[in-house]
């Protein structure tokens, strides 16, 4: 069952910003949270490092935190992460 809806910017390889992704309830009408991933810099063009700040009610329930990380490790994996080259056995 869907429990939440997150929407994030239609490029994410914007130079110099952060990527930020709204996490909102199914309606849309309630903000619960959002994940950022920050820009740092040069360096992570250069370098395979990725760094998220996750923004969420402390007294949020903890079935929805959770399903918020896991959010975030899925955009991770989705939008910012590289496949490795392959490799001919030529």
């Amino acid at each position: 069952d869907n429990v939440m809806r997150a929407r994030g910017p239609c490029s994410t390889y914007g130079c110099g910003s952060d990527s930020v992704f709204e996490v909102k309830s199914l309606d849309g009408m309630s903000s619960i949270g959002s994940i950022i991933r920050k820009w740092n810099g040069l360096l992570s063009a250069m370098g395979d490092a990725d760094h998220f700040e996750i923004h969420f009610p402390l007294d949020l329930d903890v079935k929805m935190k959770a399903m918020i990380f896991g959010a975030c490790f899925l955009i991770d994996f989705m939008y910012f992460e590289r496949s490795p080259p392959q490799h001919s056995s030529r």
